[in-house]
């Protein structure tokens, strides 16, 4: 090799080790834009709804795989797009807020002119998708986007602390979408499924507000610790947590295994939210509790889908 070709190699090299960076920063760029964790999470009860649907009217997975991948492709796009809106139009706040400082709306990595473009292409997309399954699984994707865009992020959340309220309709709906696919949504399965996301967002979101109190604060966001205060804040997510005891009771042909899995959760997760009267660490406890609602969320729909599994009911 001559001593020509070194600089040559070492440009490539260069070049390829650029070109890597790029791509990579472009994929952290859309997980960031889209919220991954939280595009992620709204697909499970998209599918936990759909396969109860299968199980409760004895349908076949095998006959409904095509139906099954238009909800969760239409779905995760209409989701997609909603998040991307939501970026789009708070790019304001995003600024000073030190977790959302890093999307590419803030960064400028993409235009908001393109974040916008994406996320009506992407919802449009999700909604043609949905079409062709049923009408109402599209009805309700168009609730939770609709919500989730303007009572939500263009009107509520900078104003009231019932921004959470509205914002926890919008996530509520994921398994009546994948539900509604199979069969009828009023019945009383997919509504308790309803319930149990719609009850669980209220002190999941205040955990995290308590989390982030002072970024909050400083964007002029209305959330229920900023607004009223920790003491109150706490109040209503033992309230709250406490109404989920009843839910799991509503979902007895789900089998004995899953009510008592879900009780526990329920107890140990008052017991996590009562002890934030007693605690001096209210970030701490705030932490804890955030976790725990994450893994509880989890678990609950996770058990819906296993005490449902053929090896369960021969």
């Amino acid at each position: 090799m001559s001593n020509n070709e070194i600089p040559s190699l070492q440009k490539d090299g260069r070049s390829i080790i650029s070109n890597h960076r790029n791509i990579s920063g472009i994929i952290t760029d859309l997980k960031l834009l889209f919220k991954a964790n939280v595009l992620i999470a709204n697909v499970l009860p998209v599918f936990a709804g759909f396969w109860l649907a299968l199980h409760f009217t004895n349908a076949s997975l095998s006959t409904n795989m095509d139906v099954l991948l238009l909800t969760i492709f239409g779905s995760t796009m209409v989701i997609a797009g909603a998040l991307a809106l939501n970026n789009w139009y708070d790019v304001d706040i995003d600024t000073v807020m030190d977790r959302t400082k890093s999307r590419p709306t803030v960064t400028g990595n993409i235009s908001l002119k393109v974040v916008l473009t994406m996320g009506i292409s992407l919802t449009g997309l999700g909604f043609i998708l949905l079409l062709f399954t049923t009408f109402e699984a599209s009805l309700y994707a168009f609730v939770g986007w609709f919500t989730y865009c303007f009572p939500y992020t263009m009107w509520s959340k900078r104003k009231y602390t019932f921004n959470t309220i509205i914002g926890s309709i919008s996530g509520a709906v994921t398994p009546l979408i994948g539900w509604t696919a199979i069969a009828p949504g009023f019945q009383k399965i997919p509504i308790i499924l309803f319930l149990i996301l719609f009850i669980f967002q209220m002190p999941h979101t205040f955990a995290i507000a308590v989390k982030k109190y002072k970024e909050y604060k400083a964007a002029g966001v209305a959330m229920l610790p900023v607004v009223r205060g920790l003491a109150v804040t706490k109040r209503q997510m033992v309230l709250y947590i406490a109404c989920l005891f009843p839910l799991p009771f509503f979902l007895a042909p789900l089998g004995v295994i899953f009510m008592v899995i879900a009780t526990l959760l329920n107890i140990g997760w008052l017991v996590v939210s009562i002890s934030g009267f007693f605690t001096k660490n209210d970030l701490k406890w705030a932490h804890v509790n955030f976790l725990y609602s994450v893994n509880y969320i989890t678990i609950i729909f996770l058990m819906m889908i296993i005490v449902t599994l053929p090896i369960f009911n021969r």
